[in-house]
């Protein structure tokens, strides 16, 4: 039903794939990344928590704007130079973060950050895509792999070098960045002309979200990552760990997110719809963030709901990925723009909206709110899922294995 190929395929993968990856995992810890020093930052620079709560803000914000643009410079300069500017990018403004005096600046780097993340992350999937053996759905679980594994090093990461100074995460992650941009330059080889597709229009994205089907799921994945987003930014404050703690229980996180994303979602939508898959993970999740309030002043009961809320985003990662890759028949530039501008726009609400309402309500109020916004998410899908039928059927569609000959200078 979801195209995957064999477990064999994802590890026999081109010298370019792995380089990609690599570069993947170090991108995506820098969502985690500020985790475990949000409290340090806090102290450290007289911060308010919305305040620090404005690192995510800043960072997803310019990110999900700047998707909707990526398809277009990268149809022009192609993957590998879109890739070799976002992490030129990401390695300047993470540095230039460490040496930051005021909360602030940090906001204002961070949105640079967010920048290159923007370029890098859209063109990395397209390029594992059309690289990787094992058509599509290898090249997206191997994808959702390096997601998972970044997530899970970032707070780690983050926990381990915040012990020394709040500064360590952001030059660590600034070295590391650097070595997955000469990866990238050493490995994967320059774009062929004749394999680029047409130059895309600046308004593509914002067209595609008039198919019914792009717009049903660009307005869940925004309502999911406002919940994503409520359990991994605000939870460090009831917390109340140190920097180490939080880097642990969010490093447990990060590698449950990547089992469930590499093992079990290809088992569920083997067996299931994708539209059943993800009507039931939501309201899970849904339930998993409504303990997590009930249960706000004790720790150990916040760090189960953690870890259990990584197990089930790893499954709604891997599954809205995937969907949104079989829902039309646009390059896929256009329509991982589209999907992703609107769904890293919720992700940026998330942060300050849960501290503004633990704030003005309770504790436990935040993750309410999460909750019910994916009720909202898997009512999104039950009310709409006759314009979702593409992403259950037994076949691909044509134009996905033709794409992939394009090597990925699409989004």
């Amino acid at each position: 039903m979801s195209g995957h190929g064999d477990g064999a395929n994802i590890l026999k993968q081109p010298k370019a794939v792995w380089a990609v990856a690599f570069a993947c995992v170090i991108a995506f810890m820098g969502i985690g990344l500020v985790d475990p020093i949000l409290p340090s930052i806090a102290a450290d620079l007289d911060a308010t928590p919305t305040q620090t709560e404005l690192l995510f803000t800043s960072y997803l914000l310019v990110t999900g704007a700047m998707m909707f643009f990526t398809s277009w410079v990268s149809s022009r300069i192609g993957a590998r130079w879109t890739l070799l500017i976002g992490l030129a990018l990401i390695v300047v403004f993470a540095a230039f973060a460490g040496f930051s005096g005021s909360v602030e600046t940090i906001i204002g780097f961070r949105a640079g950050w967010g920048l290159g993340n923007a370029l890098f992350i859209s063109t990395a999937l397209a390029t594992i895509v059309g690289a990787a053996a094992g058509g599509s759905g290898a090249a997206i679980i191997l994808y959702e792999a390096a997601l998972g594994v970044g997530i899970a090093i970032g707070p780690l990461l983050g926990g381990l070098l915040g012990t020394i100074s709040w500064r360590g995460p952001f030059f660590g992650t600034a070295a590391l960045m650097a070595i997955a941009l000469i990866a990238i330059l050493v490995m994967l080889p320059g774009d062929a002309k004749a394999q680029r597709p047409a130059p895309a229009k600046l308004s593509a994205p914002f067209r595609a979200l008039r198919i019914p089907a792009l717009a049903v799921l660009a307005l869940v994945a925004l309502f999911y990552n406002i919940g994503f987003f409520v359990l991994l930014a605000y939870t460090p404050f009831p917390l109340g760990f140190d920097a180490i703690g939080l880097g642990l229980t969010f490093c447990a996180w990060g590698i449950s997110l990547a089992v469930t994303s590499v093992w079990v979602a290809p088992i569920l939508t083997a067996r299931m719809r994708r539209t059943t898959v993800i009507a039931t993970v939501l309201p899970l999740l849904a339930v998993d963030l409504v303990l997590a309030g009930v249960f706000v002043s004790s720790p150990a009961a916040l760090v189960a709901a953690v870890i259990v809320g990584g197990l089930l985003l790893g499954v709604m990662n891997t599954v809205l990925t995937e969907s949104v890759m079989e829902a039309t028949d646009l390059p896929r530039g256009v329509a991982s723009s589209a999907y992703s501008g609107v769904r890293f726009l919720g992700a940026a609400v998330a942060p300050p909206l849960a501290t503004v309402l633990a704030y003005l309500g309770s504790a436990g109020l935040p993750y309410f709110v999460g909750a019910l916004s994916l009720a909202l998410a898997a009512g999104l899908v039950l009310a709409f899922r006759g314009k979702l039928a593409r992403i259950d059927g037994d076949v691909e569609p044509p134009l996905v294995e033709a794409e992939a000959i394009g090597l990925g200078d699409a989004a």
